[in-house]
């Protein structure tokens, strides 16, 4: 039988949430680079007895907290989501320990098992934004794939993004009823495209 990804995608509105990335070497610069590149104005804080150049410099820009200190549980406090990314794996699981006792959401870089989620590949073209998950399996593969939507979603799919709301915004009745006209017109679209495609 075929193995089956059964994760569930959920996009975060992470300005509302406080992340904690635990380290500050080149895991947790990597960790930091993603997530303000994909969401810039995530409330963010790291917490390490030392942090890259590069790091210094995201945190400068974007915002983040930087808090020079040994991890402790204390750190947790107020945190919604945690990234563990030191090179001392005991303090990783002790992160996901403490995390799990305080039920909050927790990633162990590199360490599926000690993860409740992860962080996988993202393309961003305006308001689209389309996530990509291996299971954990393939960092690569999701690189590769992020890449090849990267190029094959148009850049100006934002402005049909646009229209279509502001077009939704216009038609009467209820949810089904819309949902009906919302298909409808988007089928028209499909089929404009597959016979300008085979003219």
């Amino acid at each position: 039988m075929t193995e089956r990804n059964n994760l569930y995608p959920i996009f975060l509105k992470t300005a509302q949430l406080n992340v904690l990335i635990v380290g500050g070497g080149n895991v947790a610069e990597e960790k930091l680079t993603f997530l303000t590149k994909s969401s810039p104005d995530a409330k963010v804080t790291i917490v390490s007895p030392m942090f890259r150049e590069g790091t210094s410099a995201l945190a400068q820009q974007y915002n983040v907290t930087l808090i020079s200190d040994t991890y402790d549980k204390k750190h947790l406090n107020g945190h919604h989501l945690v990234i563990a990314t030191t090179d001392n794996p005991k303090v990783n699981v002790q992160v996901y320990e403490d995390c799990r006792a305080l039920d909050k959401l927790v990633n162990v870089a590199d360490n599926p098992p000690y993860c409740d989620f992860y962080m996988g590949g993202i393309v961003t073209k305006g308001n689209v934004k389309v996530a990509i998950s291996t299971n954990g399996k393939s960092p690569t593969t999701a690189k590769r794939l992020r890449q090849f939507f990267e190029e094959v979603i148009p850049e100006d799919i934002d402005e049909m993004v646009q229209n279509l709301n502001e077009y939704r915004k216009t038609i009467k009745g209820d949810f089904e009823q819309k949902v009906d006209k919302m298909n409808e017109i988007t089928q028209e679209l499909v089929e404009k495209n597959k016979k300008g495609k085979n003219d």
